[in-house]
This record gives C-alpha cells, sequence and structure tokens, in this order.
C-alpha cells in the first residue's frame, strides 16, 4: 500500500472501551493497515467512560492515551466542531466523530476514511456517503480484511492476547472465547475455520 491508499479509520469512544480490540487495532495501524483518527474529545469520552465502569486508576487511562498520542502523532485530528454544522440526521452526541473523518477526508488523509464503531444507529449512513465518509462495526472491517490480510491479523491476534497476559490485564484463554466475548463473531468463525484448516494439514 502507498500512503494515499492506506485506509484511516476515525475509532470511537466505544471501540476504546474494549480492552482487546482497542490494543488489537493499534497493532494493525503499527503494521500499516490502516491510519487511526481521533480527538481530544474522543479521548475524554473514553477515559471518561471507562473510569466509571470499571475500577481503573484515571490516570493510568491517561497515561495509556498519551502513549497513543506518542505512537501516532498524526491521528488526533485537534478540534473538528466546525466541521460538525454539516451534520443533520447523525446523532448530536456522535456529531463530533464524524466531524473528525470530515476533517480527514478535507485533509487527504486516508482513502478511504470511515467511522468505525459500534453503535452504528446513531449515524446517519447517507449523510456521511455524502460527505465521503464510510461507517463501519469492527466484526465486519475484520472480516472484511480477513481474505487478504489473515496472516496479519492472526499475527495481531497472537501479539495482542501475549502483551495482555503478559501485563496482567487478561488470563490465559482460548482466542476464540475473547473473541466472542468482544462481539467479534465474524472474525471468530473466520478464525476457527483456519484453525481447522491448519489442524488438519498437519495430520494430513
Amino acid at each position: 500500500m502507498t500512503e494515499v491508499q492506506r485506509p484511516a479509520l476515525v475509532l470511537d469512544a466505544c471501540i476504546m472501551m474494549s480492552g482487546l480490540l482497542r490494543p488489537l487495532l493499534l497493532n494493525l495501524a503499527e503494521m500499516g493497515l490502516f491510519k487511526p483518527l481521533w480527538t481530544d474529545k474522543i479521548g475524554q469520552e473514553w477515559q471518561r467512560n471507562a473510569a466509571r465502569l470499571w475500577p481503573i486508576d484515571p490516570a493510568l487511562l491517561k497515561d495509556e492515551w498519551q502513549c497513543m498520542q506518542a505512537q501516532f502523532p498524526a491521528a488526533n485530528m485537534g478540534d473538528v466542531t466546525e466541521f460538525e454544522t454539516a451534520l443533520k440526521h447523525t446523532d448530536r452526541k456522535d456529531k463530533h466523530v464524524a466531524a473528525t473523518g470530515i476533517a480527514a477526508v478535507l485533509a487527504q488523509l486516508g482513502n478511504p476514511v470511515s467511522v468505525l464503531t459500534w453503535n452504528i444507529k446513531d449515524f446517519s449512513r447517507s449523510e456521511l456517503r455524502r460527505q465521503q465518509l464510510g461507517l463501519i462495526d469492527p466484526d465486519r472491517l475484520l472480516s472484511q480484511w480477513w481474505p487478504t490480510e489473515r496472516r496479519a491479523l492472526i499475527n495481531a491476534l497472537d501479539i495482542t492476547v501475549a502483551e495482555l497476559v503478559t501485563s496482567g490485564r487478561r488470563q490465559p484463554e482460548p482466542m476464540l472465547s475473547l473473541l466472542r466475548r468482544d462481539r467479534l463473531f465474524r472474525l471468530a468463525g473466520l478464525y476457527e475455520l483456519s484453525q481447522n484448516k491448519t489442524a488438519q494439514n498437519e495430520t494430513a
């Protein structure tokens, strides 16, 4: 992929909430599969919600956010408020997420640029399309990548889980259990088929 051809993805706060999906996506971005995009507002929303739902020290979340910023210094799109006025049908609380994508399109930061979120219903797909933005959920995205990026995905999964276990964030458990718990059902199915084929080839 050339720099211009790399897709760019706005990572909604709900994506960052996952202790598996967030590091997995960041590892995939580090491998060059896509450019991550966000704003301070998205980062603050993630940190606030994570600290409210789980017993996590806010300082740890802040440190992780700063590490993400350092790892991907071009990801932060800054203040995108001016682009929210173009959005009439997207949910009010999610306009800033779509506006991040509009800013990236205008800056020609990726091709294509899409919003990655679990909250598909909060966005107007037709409105985003008019702004040259895609809209997709993580399970569908990773499944679409699987045919051409299978090795990279499996490698990223292995690396991510190993890092989580080593850091004490997760206990060792089967990959399929981890994927299904994060609602990555399509990806889990593809991963299972791949593992079964590998096992069959080894015993043939």
